[in-house]
């Protein structure tokens, strides 16, 4: 069905749910280990899928900050300290928004240093979703389970995310193009049914359902202490992602993908986007927000192309959040952890390709300094000598 520039199909329904393997885990865990609100997290992501679709017509990912995510995940900190950075970054792409600071950011950024931040966010994708299926990643081993929501771990030596994740893989390969049953609605279908067998049914007996709506800032205002802590553990790791990844990466390949139809993804338009977000996000008590190649990239890459999509995984977030509460953890549960790892396998090797336009060997030099420094340190400090080594590069003495 197709009403006006938004269209509702099973391609976009398999594209709305294309980024759940980023999205989910790290939300999960915010909710788990740093007692963050799971009614908070999952209004605000459904309700800024809605009005980001809106607002920018075309398919808008909707993805939480890697960078404070694993580290506050990885040390358990407060969610008052999480919700101190997600405040002070919302204040910063403000003032860069409305000053027009990030469009002299980005005119000072060369193409070769966002081919080099697509490609490696690009990787960490596809290693995050094999650590998923290996049943190693970070998540799992806090929760000492491969698939902590299954009662089975293991058949044999085996892992059972092994297994799981092996099938989804072999699922997708052969689904990837078909219209009519599009690989991740067919992988997530196979997902749930597992979960469901292997233990996810008896959970479901506890639902109560009600109307449930997010408190004003029910983890309290941060203290200064929690602000002191924040900004240099937490922001100043995040900014330079943000702005090489969620901002300028993104808002490069949307244009590469959408054309003409994504005349309203601005740099400015992207950071005071993301500005509101996590400015809702902080009154809620959610995680912090952005957009991100990688989001846009696996959307994109399992069938989105309106933002049908937007509305549609958005509408499922808010209708579950508001009739279900807290309990929605428990039907996100029923996803196995190895399927979301498939999902990011597929979604990073489709933004890693993303740099086969680059025409010159320095360049290529540029993107994969950038991803192995991403790989040894983070995409932080990679952005930052990638942006370092590509203007050196412009200098007569390094030309040859």
């Amino acid at each position: 069905m197709q009403v006006g520039r938004y269209r509702f199909d099973r391609m976009e329904l398999a594209g709305s749910l294309g980024d759940l393997g980023t999205l989910l885990p790290i939300a999960l865990a915010m909710v788990q280990v740093n007692g963050m609100s799971p009614v908070g997290i999952f209004f605000s992501i459904g309700l800024y899928y809605i009005l980001a679709g809106f607002y920018f017509g075309i398919t808008v990912p909707v993805q939480p900050m890697k960078v404070v995510g694993a580290y506050a995940v990885a040390t358990s900190v407060s969610g008052t300290q999480i919700g101190a950075a997600g405040l002070c970054i919302a204040l910063f792409l403000l003032l860069i928004a409305v000053t027009g600071a990030i469009d002299l950011i980005r005119k000072y950024t060369p193409a070769s240093v966002i081919r080099g931040v697509q490609l490696s966010t690009g990787i960490l994708l596809m290693v995050s979703g094999l650590r998923f299926i290996l049943g190693t990643s970070r998540l799992q081993e806090l929760l000492e389970a491969v698939e902590p929501h299954l009662v089975l771990q293991r058949i044999g030596p085996v892992p059972v995310s092994l297994i799981i994740g092996s099938t989804g893989i072999v699922l997708t390969f052969f689904l990837l193009k078909s219209r009519r049953m599009p690989a991740a609605i067919a992988v997530l279908g196979f997902g749930i049914i597992t979960g469901l067998v292997l233990g996810g049914i008896a959970s479901l007996y506890k639902l109560a359902p009600g109307v449930f709506l997010p408190q004003l800032l029910p983890l309290s205002f941060p203290s200064p202490a929690d602000f002191m802590f924040a900004l240099p553990v937490l922001v100043l790791p995040q900014l330079p992602m943000t702005l090489g990844n969620a901002v300028m990466a993104y808002t490069d390949l949307s244009r590469q993908y959408f054309g003409s139809e994504a005349n309203r993804v601005t740099n400015r338009a992207v950071c005071l986007s993301m500005a509101i977000a996590n400015l809702l996000s902080f009154l809620v008590g959610g995680m912090p927000l952005c957009h991100g190649a990688g989001g846009l990239a696996a959307h994109y890459r399992f069938g989105a192309r309106t933002a049908g999509s937007n509305l549609i995984i958005g509408v499922v977030f808010l209708l579950l959040v508001i009739c279900f509460g807290t309990q929605i953890t428990l039907f996100l549960d029923l996803i196995p952890l190895s399927i979301l790892g498939v999902l990011l396998l597929f979604a990073g090797s489709h933004l890693a390709v993303s740099i086969m336009d680059l025409e010159e060997r320095k360049d290529y030099v540029v993107v994969v300094t950038m991803l192995s420094i991403t790989l040894v340190l983070n995409l932080a400090i990679a952005f930052l000598v990638g942006l370092l080594l590509a203007h050196l590069f412009e200098r007569k003495e390094f030309s040859a």
